[in-house]
């Protein structure tokens, strides 16, 4: 058969998942990380009202579902207004390989580790789950000294 009647498709985009992958862990949320939801939520309804092309239509249509999803299963937890350990909320001030770095711990969708927000299901927040200052804890062959714990950022 001549090649030139063999279809291509090596080099075709993959198509889109059908459906954006949920997690399976409580949905945990602080105010801020449920005020997000509900202004993704907002943006995704007026780009979709925007947007005549089908295709991009179904893609927000798409996400939409994913964040109605994660509003509807939203379980928001109050920070503590003065937590003695680090736990979900709270800001925690580390030493990880000589440098100090200020983290807080936050819901997975709310999670952004370059602004220092981790997830609560994160390795390295539930290695330090529990942790007072002053405490040293084993996370992944090093040690992180755990400096300070106060409140979570906006509320």
């Amino acid at each position: 058969m001549s090649r030139a009647f063999v279809r291509e498709d090596s080099d075709a985009p993959e198509p889109p998942p059908l459906e954006r992958p949920v997690s399976a862990a409580p949905n945990r949320v602080t105010a801020r990380g449920l005020r997000l939801i509900g202004e993704a939520i907002a943006r995704i309804e007026a780009k979709l009202a925007a947007t005549p092309d089908p295709d991009v239509q179904a893609l927000l249509r798409r996400d939409l579902r994913y964040w109605i999803q994660r509003r509807a299963s939203a379980q928001p937890v109050a920070p503590d207004p003065a937590p003695e350990a680090a736990a979900f909320g709270a800001r925690v001030t580390i030493r990880r390989a000589g440098a100090t770095r200020e983290i807080e711990i936050v819901g997975e969708d709310e999670a952004d580790p370059g602004s220092g927000r981790i997830a609560w299901t994160s390795p390295l927040a539930r290695a330090l789950d529990g942790a007072e200052p002053a405490e040293t804890v084993e996370f992944g062959g090093e040690t992180i000294d755990v400096l300070a714990v106060t409140p979570g950022g906006e509320g």
